[in-house]
């Protein structure tokens, strides 16, 4: 097997996911602990494997705190998640599937899916930006852009804006949202909520829900104060460099 099917490999694939989503989230090193912990597997697995990564030039080790991807890494990662993210929208779009079952579906043919596949879902389906979750869907030459977002937790009474996205990690909780006709891309507002981790009374549409706990962690949003505040710094950046934005 030449270097090139080693980088095709499910294993490969499924760890350069992994560690470009705990990079992300911290902006720091991933120690071996918690991607153990995020695959499910033991650490001394994960150091085995490592260790490949390594000799096939995927990552790079920080001292005493973790490893990062390198810029093959992360490109194999930005590859694998743009195809997750094209099934998981098709299967949701094309046949209908419920989105609490597209992640599973997704995280198996992920591996299979050709580029040129691919790119002929995406061109089926009208180049979406987003998957049926609110993820964002990398680019064809594999760029991502992350928007700005907040955790629905941590909003508080009067805050209004947009939810949109949701982890797909769990099934029950997106058939819950789904049971509640919550889904990105629906405005919100919080009227109260309770102290001492309680939950929040937030209104979608015309109806009023409890969301507490995993739910409010899980749900991410844009807050209108957020998004007003980076209108006003693109147009005062607009100003100051005589553009228009």
């Amino acid at each position: 097997m030449g270097t090139k099917d080693l980088l095709r490999t499910p294993a490969v694939e499924d760890y350069s996911k992994a560690i470009f989503s705990l990079e992300t989230r911290t902006n720091e090193p991933v120690p071996t602990n918690a991607l153990a912990e995020r695959l499910g597997i033991t650490p001394g697995s994960v150091s085995a494997m490592l260790k490949r990564l390594d000799e096939l030039q995927l990552i790079s080790h920080v001292p005493y705190r973790g490893v990062r991807l390198t810029e093959d890494g992360r490109r194999i990662a930005l590859r694998v998640i743009r195809h997750h993210r094209l099934l998981e929208s098709y299967l949701a779009d094309e046949l209908d599937m419920p989105w609490d079952r597209v992640h599973a579906e997704a995280e198996v043919l992920e591996h299979v899916l050709s580029d040129d596949l691919g790119e002929l879902i995406a061109a089926k389906l009208g180049h979406p930006t987003v998957d049926p979750h609110g993820d964002p869907i990398p680019t064809a030459d594999l760029q991502l852009e992350e928007p700005r977002t907040e955790r629905m937790e941590s909003m508080q009474p009067g805050a209004e804006g947009l939810f949109v996205r949701v982890s797909d990690s769990d099934p029950e909780m997106l058939r819950y949202l789904s049971d509640l006709g919550i889904s990105p891309g629906e405005r919100f507002s919080v009227r109260d909520r309770q102290p001492f981790g309680g939950p929040l009374f937030v209104v979608f549409g015309e109806r009023e829900h409890a969301i507490g706990g995993a739910l409010a962690e899980a749900m991410r949003v844009q807050c209108d104060a957020d998004q007003l505040a980076l209108d006003e710094g693109a147009m005062s950046s607009a100003e100051t460099s005589g553009e228009r934005p």
